[in-house]
């Protein structure tokens, strides 16, 4: 949870904007709100708000209120799914760096994954990756992007992309269980030469793609297939080297 209370509080100040609660009182609240609501397995979704209309003036000097909801899993949240999704180049890129800024967690910045999301939607594909303004590949709608070769699990680097916590966590597994990691600039092209691809979000954690474009993958491929294992032992407390990533609801 410090991780996406960190990200939180930064969003917030390269937005210009200050969160009227600290880090303790916020873990103080969702504690609370997980337990009056008796969650289980599920999500967090926490949003910082201007409690107040800014119609004309737009920027408020107020600080940001907070919304804690407690989403439990089911179905239609599909924290469970394992099945391989197909995936597509979306036509619409990512937002450039110096109109908005990527890093922050906002949610004006979701119209571009909407519209990706959207675009693939249309064409027959379940998930839009979108490249850059420079034309190297960035994310998904709410995806990371991870691709194998050579043995090497590839991913872009931060500075076009959201600081995305399940990425972060991937990057950190993957050489303790040895696979090496790379994260430099990927051209669109080694996306058609790739030996796997997966993406990756707090709610699925690894999605292997069996198609990407008119490209068939072998889905989950073997060094997906040790993420996803990996990943599932952690989020099952099966690997104690990672029990302090766990916020405990005391």
């Amino acid at each position: 949870m410090n991780e996406h209370l960190n990200r939180l509080m930064k969003s917030a100040s390269l937005l210009g904007m200050e969160i009227a609660y600290s880090t303790d009182e916020i873990v103080r609240a969702v504690t609370e709100t997980v337990k009056t609501n008796d969650l289980g397995r599920g999500l967090i979704k926490m949003l910082a708000y201007w409690g107040e209309e800014a119609i004309i003036d737009l920027v408020l000097e107020s600080k940001l209120d907070m919304a804690i909801f407690a989403i439990p899993a089911s179905e239609e949240l599909g924290m469970d799914k394992t099945q391989p999704i197909t995936a597509c180049i979306s036509k619409w890129r990512k937002i450039h760096p110096e109109t908005v800024p990527v890093a922050a967690k906002a949610c004006s910045n979701y119209l571009n994954g909407y519209l990706a999301r959207k675009d693939a939607f249309n064409r027959g594909f379940e998930v839009g990756l979108m490249l850059g303004t420079d034309g190297f590949l960035a994310e998904g709608s709410i995806e990371s992007v991870f691709l194998v070769k050579d043995g090497i699990l590839k991913t872009p680097p931060l500075g076009r992309v959201l600081s995305s916590i399940t990425r972060l966590s991937i990057i950190q597994v993957a050489p303790m269980i040895g696979i090496p990691i790379s994260e430099k600039p990927i051209l669109q092209e080694e996306l058609f030469t790739a030996d796997e691809i997966f993406t990756s979000h707090s709610g699925v954690k690894v999605s292997p793609v069996a198609r990407f474009e008119d490209r068939v993958l072998q889905a989950p491929g073997p060094i997906t297939k040790q993420i996803m294992k990996q990943m599932n032992n952690i989020i099952s407390f099966s690997d104690d080297r990672f029990n302090d990533w766990f916020q405990a609801l005391n």
